[in-house]
């Protein structure tokens, strides 16, 4: 009697174990397929877009872990995959300039702006906004290949539809996050060199509505180094620091304004701190492009000489 009850009791157990296993199997397939956008936005938390996993991959690669080797063949990967999606193709535009490689920058550039014309019908707001960033592209190129004072007639042009296109796109959701990430972004670069473009409008845009939040805290960062206040660059790199640990380029950062406050204030040990952020960066050289490994070698050099004056 003792054998032959607990076997159908196991069958029964068992049973209903591989039952409720499948149960949640297809309930998560469901989930999936319910809302396949979940996976694949990495700017937004409700209303979110269909970008593709090889394109949010890509992008993860490049902005939150710094790792730019991987993010080449992530890209491609990208670009190959969904063909549809204009990210993809603005961040293969964005390692052809990292790189100097002015051919392939060309050629992302335009198809950044095709796929984001497509796109418009159906996406006005992610369509535009890319169409933006397709002409901001056309136009970097021009003033690389024709120079500031030849180029800029033509690099104008671009800017007048580059704003165009935002103001299509914020017609649509004025505080949509990948928006008012890009733009903002934008902004800070343009101010950087033409007398119109505000830093400190990029900032509220940037901290009202951006995200993720790992890259608005290395913009506002970036401007407050530009704006040269520094305290205020360290607590925004800092912050960018704590959410995406891993990336050197953030360590750079940080080391570039650690670096400037100690010139100010001719503080040693801040300086001292930044050769170490330096270092920080470079212990990571081998997922870097080598133009930007040079550059953080370069700096780290001068800090590491006036140290010894």
């Amino acid at each position: 009697m003792t054998q032959k009850f607990p076997l159908p009791k196991t069958n029964v157990t068992t049973k209903l174990s591989r039952f409720a296993q499948t149960a949640i199997t297809v309930a998560l397939l469901l989930n999936v397929w319910a809302n396949p956008l979940l996976a694949a936005d990495p700017f937004r938390s409700s209303q979110q877009r269909n970008i593709g996993n090889n394109t949010v991959a890509a992008f993860n690669a490049i902005f939150q872990q710094g790792n730019y080797q991987a993010a080449e063949k992530l890209v491609q990967d990208a670009v190959s995959k969904e063909p549809n999606e204009p990210l993809a193709y603005a961040m293969k535009a964005s390692l052809a300039y990292t790189n100097q490689d002015w051919g392939t920058l060309d050629t992302y550039s335009e198809k950044t702006l095709d796929a984001a014309k497509r796109l418009i019908p159906t996406d006005p707001l992610r369509g535009n906004l890319y169409a933006a960033v397709g002409h901001f592209l056309e136009g970097g190129l021009i003033l690389v290949r024709q120079g500031t004072v030849n180029g800029a007639p033509q690099a104008l042009s671009r800017l007048r539809q580059v704003y165009e296109h935002f103001d299509r796109a914020e017609a649509v959701s004025k505080d949509d996050p990948e928006l008012n990430l890009l733009k903002g972004y934008m902004d800070l670069m343009i101010a950087v060199n033409l007398p119109f473009a505000s830093p400190q409008q990029a900032i509220q845009r940037l901290e009202k509505s951006g995200s993720p939040q790992y890259l608005v805290d290395r913009g506002i960062a970036i401007a407050y180094r530009d704006l040269k206040n520094y305290p205020q660059a360290l607590e925004y790199v800092d912050r960018a620091i704590k959410s995406a640990s891993e990336n050197p380029e953030l360590h750079y950062l940080k080391a570039q304004i650690q670096r400037a406050q100690a010139q100010k204030q001719k503080n040693t040990q801040l300086m001292k701190e930044a050769v170490s952020n330096f270092d920080k960066a470079l212990a990571k050289k081998s997922q870097l492009p080598q133009n930007l490994v040079k550059q953080i070698e370069r700096e780290r050099g001068n800090a590491q000489a006036s140290i010894a004056k």
